[in-house]
């Protein structure tokens, strides 16, 4: 590596001279920008600059390195990554890993150490482009954060909010529509109906403006860790690798970022979470996590329809009584609607699809009545945590910690998870500054995260709802679950001396096809469902085809061999973006060929968490790739 820094500094300056306007590079753009020796640093023609409201990132280099022929088997582990260190890596820019970087630079800034570095690392080409939410946010977290960010006298304000003004719960039959009470954690007195995507945006903003380098294009494929085992940071994954394993003209080997303390804010079942989940044994004394799918569109509806600040939430139809899940209909800015089903991933029937169940739902006439005449301008799809307080995992190990929705702090009877996000994340952010203050160069734990969490509306909201979610388990079902939750909700507000468990993790609930019913969805019309291709369209998802598949299948012919003949095709079903197929083969010995349309893939994750033989396992493709999310 070069030792000299200010040869790429000069460069730095230059680029910013030629090229004023702040775009964000991808993560091959970079690499190419610093190809080359200390004697021949030159970056390419019309790249933009790589810079952070005056401050440059700086890179160590090495020197330029020949490729082999694109066709020769390689092993990329024999080429050198190059690397940068910092304090503190983030790994996620949603609003957990946005608030944790904004609240360390806060606190940097106020002690006057302004080369303390943190950087974010997201795999979305821009931020905010893979977040997707209903979304009502309480604004708690983001008045601690940010005091002034409605505030008519900030220039930099957040715009984008409708104030919630009015709540209606229902509960839904094929045809009729019955009101009931909804809990108080459903209240959204001084809430706000927002689309994350544009809050993501817009905290991303905020954080370049006070320092924090953020970087979206850049997939963390790879955890890092120190010989005494702790996190020493993480790598991006390496680009231009044919789909076959071989070496492109293109190739480039990912980078390393070295941090005394690495942060995870990866969302929902976090492809480098599981893995230090697993090595840690963080889940020793939680139960299984549990999820649910969020499908979501956002509709432009006529104006006499449309009624600002609404927000609906309703239960029962189009589901059946044996699996959690409900509808959303929220009215935000103007004439816009966004509305969503979220199905709970522990559901027993595989011939279930929850892209159809959503489908059918906006049929039902609380929906229908309000779309019709409207317009479907975006569409997407995610997991999120629903195992709550009894599945939150152990958050700090040595070198790093689980912040926001990859540690599962979504409050599911609310329907909110973005303010515990990002508390925790501001959380952590504090016991990570105070832990750098006071240790020297060696291992760091943030023991101080734990004991902040436990004394935080995080902890207090969670632990108070436990019960309601693991009550849809009981023998009554949905019914019993409702009936369970009121009491709870208007009654006993989580002061039981119990605690309900999950029974069993999601894909273990998995019944196989001829156990169930076999369910059979009406073609959609166009006007008011839609088939997956063109809701897909919708997403703006673009992976570049000739690259190895990011969801792992160790032997495709045996996972088709172990899952067609119980489950007759439940990949194709659980997936909401049409990526799995089954393929009619006469040649194959159950007549069918197992196939992955990768390119399809808008990072939900579902199949990483449903397959029943826990045979897909979901990790990052090339950075900057995936959904490009509007709105959503």
């Amino acid at each position: 590596m070069v030792s000299s820094r200010s040869a790429i500094t000069c460069l730095q300056h230059t680029l910013v001279r030629r090229h004023p306007a702040r775009v964000l590079p991808s993560s091959q753009q970079l690499h190419r920008c610093f190809q080359g020796s200390t004697s021949s640093l030159r970056p390419r023609a019309n790249l933009p600059s790589t810079r952070t409201l005056g401050q440059q990132r700086l890179f160590s280099v090495s020197a330029r390195r020949r490729f082999a022929d694109p066709s020769e088997t390689f092993d990329p582990n024999s080429i050198d990554r190059e690397s940068d260190e910092v304090d503190v890596c983030i790994i996620g820019g949603g609003p957990a890993g946005l608030s944790a970087a904004i609240r360390l630079k806060q606190l940097a800034n106020e002690a006057g150490n302004e080369d303390f570095r943190v950087l974010l690392l997201e795999k979305a080409g821009e931020i905010g482009a893979h977040i997707l939410s209903g979304a009502v946010i309480e604004p708690r977290a983001i008045n601690e954060l940010i005091p002034d960010w409605l505030s008519e006298d900030n220039e930099n304000r957040f715009e984008d909010v409708t104030p919630v003004k009015a709540d209606k719960m229902r509960f839904l039959t094929k045809s009729s529509t019955i009101p009931i009470p909804a809990p108080p954690q459903m209240h959204n007195d001084g809430n706000y109906i927002i689309s994350l995507n544009q809050f993501t945006k817009w905290l991303g903003e905020r954080a370049e403006e006070i320092g924090v380098e953020v970087y979206p294009g850049f997939a963390a494929s790879e955890v890092l860790y120190k010989p005494d085992g702790s996190v020493k940071g993480v790598a991006t994954n390496d680009l231009g690798i044919s789909r076959k394993g071989t070496r492109k003209d293109s190739f480039e080997r990912g980078m390393e970022f070295h941090a005394r303390i690495t942060l995870f804010a990866e969302g929902c079942h976090g492809s480098l979470t599981k893995q230090v989940i697993k090595k840690f044994d963080l889940r020793r004394d939680s139960q299984p996590q549990t999820y649910g799918l969020g499908l979501k569109e956002v509709w432009e509806v006529q104006p006499e329809k449309f009624n600002k600040g609404q927000v609906v939430h309703s239960l029962g139809y189009p589901l059946p009584a044996d699996t959690y899940g409900g509808g959303w209909m929220y009215h935000f800015g103007e004439n816009f609607v966004s509305i969503g089903l979220v199905v709970g991933l522990d559901y027993p029937n595989p011939w279930l699809s929850p892209y159809d169940e959503f489908q059918k739902m906006k049929h039902h006439p609380l929906y229908k009545t309000v779309l019709e005449g409207g317009k479907c301008i975006s569409y997407g799809a995610r997991a999120l945590n629903e195992g709550g307080f009894q599945s939150i995992p152990k958050v700090s190990f040595p070198g790093g910690a689980l912040i926001g929705d990859t540690a599962g702090f979504l409050n599911v009877p609310k329907i909110k998870g973005t303010h515990t996000a990002m508390k925790s994340g501001m959380l952590a952010a504090e016991a990570t500054w105070t832990a750098l203050g006071n240790a020297d160069q060696g291992t760091v734990f943030l023991y101080d995260y734990e004991d902040k969490l436990r004394k935080s509306f995080i902890w207090k909201e969670l632990k108070e709802v436990r019960n309601m979610r693991p009550s849809f388990h009981s023998p009554l079902k949905l019914y019993g679950g409702i009936m369970y939750s009121g009491l709870e909700a208007f009654v006993l507000k989580g002061k039981v001396p119990w605690t309900l468990k999950h029974k069993e993790p999601d894909y273990a609930a998995t019944k196989t096809a001829d156990q169930c019913k076999k369910i059979v969805y009406e073609k959609p019309d166009g006007k008011i469902s839609f088939d997956i291709l063109t809701s897909v369209s919708r997403t703006g998802t673009n992976h570049e085809e000739d690259q190895p598949v990011h969801l792992k299948v160790k032997d495709w012919d045996k996972h088709a061999q172990e899952e067609w003949p119980l489950y007759k095709g439940i990949e194709n079903r659980f997936c909401p973006a049409g990526v799995y197929e089954y393929v009619e083969d006469e040649t194959k010995d159950i007549g069918v060929r197992f196939q992955i349309n990768a390119q399809n893939c808008i990072h939900c994750k579902t199949c990483d968490i449903k397959v029943p033989n826990q045979g897909i396992n979901w990790t990052t493709p090339q950075g900057g790739e995936g959904p490009k999310y509007f709105m959503t």
